[in-house]
């Protein structure tokens, strides 16, 4: 039987595109679903998937870097909303380009490509596998590359609105569809995602650590290893400790 990982940061993009699966595909077995780029490397080594289909901007490990880890070991699919990553590249064959939103159809043409792909005896080209990844990494450093980061954090305080610089922020914590903003004056609620402003702010100051936290590395004051790669973090001048989950523990690794 032929199995396929999905690897999504977006839990209803991830039943999206196993449903269309399901049916274009029903023979075909979804043995894991990742929710990073590190989780999807962990799930390949432990099920090795004939197909993985990666999400090309998640947190910690992106897609691309997930894809150097199992590339030459399955038939990779990236999906992306960045349409402009590549796409004559992939169009020469090495691999697929799934653009979202994408519709059922264009899934077909991958589905029709894998059977192909798979029919044959040998595993991808590596040659250009790599060629193709390389591509894809070196616009993606473009395009993050002299990007305006978040200054201001916007948060409604009664009939007002405050203007809380970033570098005051100590962290952030999801609450459902909002985000909790902590810094050194106060607390608040914002109508933003942690997702939204894991885009939004500079990684060079504000890295995720769980999927519901994003810390100031220049307010954490210790990093405390737990079990299972875990890790719990301290910020300066405050008691709480913030949970540090195994898929980014990498932030901390060279510590």
């Amino acid at each position: 039987m032929t199995t396929a990982l999905i690897a999504d940061d977006e839990p209803l993009l991830r039943e999206r595109l196993r449903s269309h699966l399901g049916r274009l595909w029903p023979e075909l077995e979804v043995v894991a679903e990742a929710r990073n780029g590190r989780e999807a490397v962990e799930l390949f080594d432990l099920h090795q998937p004939d197909i993985v289909f990666l999400d090309v901007h998640m947190p910690g490990l992106n897609g691309i870097e997930a894809a150097r880890s199992v590339a030459r070991r399955a038939q990779i699919v990236f999906v992306t909303a960045w349409e402009q990553y590549a796409v004559q590249a992939f169009e020469q064959g090495a691999l697929d380009y799934l653009v979202k939103p994408f519709d059922e159809a264009r899934l077909a043409d991958t589905v029709r490509r894998l059977h192909e792909r798979l029919q044959r005896p040998s595993r991808p080209d590596g040659g250009t596998l790599d060629a193709v990844i390389e591509q894809l990494s070196s616009e993606l450093r473009q395009r993050t590359a002299g990007r305006p980061w978040l200054q201001w954090i916007k948060a409604s305080v009664g009939s007002s609105v405050r203007l809380i610089p970033v570098e005051q922020v100590a962290y952030l914590r999801a609450d459902e569809k909002y985000t909790l903003v902590v810094w050194d004056g106060g607390e608040a609620l914002i109508r933003k995602t942690i997702r939204e402003l894991a885009d939004e702010l500079d990684p060079d100051r504000f890295a995720q650590v769980h999927r519901s936290v994003i810390v100031n590395l220049h307010q954490v004051a210790q990093v405390n290893r737990g079990p299972n790669e875990t890790a719990e973090i301290q910020m300066k001048g405050r008691k709480e400790l913030l949970p540090v989950s195994r898929s980014f523990m990498h932030v901390f690794r060279q510590m």
